[in-house]
């Protein structure tokens, strides 16, 4: 399997742990008085941030990959 074709079928999955971490984190940046973001704002940030935290969990994978199979 390929790194892109890996990468491309985990993404959704990374979108939508980046969308609830960055909404989380908003909860927790409004005590300093930090705008909370909106659920559409959390969920088109997740899919921006979701793109590299995506490929870094699929090259790691495909590392791990690697490993079993040697």
């Amino acid at each position: 399997m390929t790194l892109l074709r890996l990468a491309l079928i985990l993404y959704p999955f990374g979108a939508g742990a980046m969308a609830v971490n960055l909404f989380f984190a908003s909860l927790i940046g409004s005590w300093v008085g930090w705008p909370v973001l909106t659920p559409v704002q959390s969920v088109l940030g997740g899919a921006v941030l979701g793109v590299p935290a995506t490929w870094a969990f699929a090259s790691h994978i495909k590392k791990l990959m690697a490993a079993a199979d040697r």
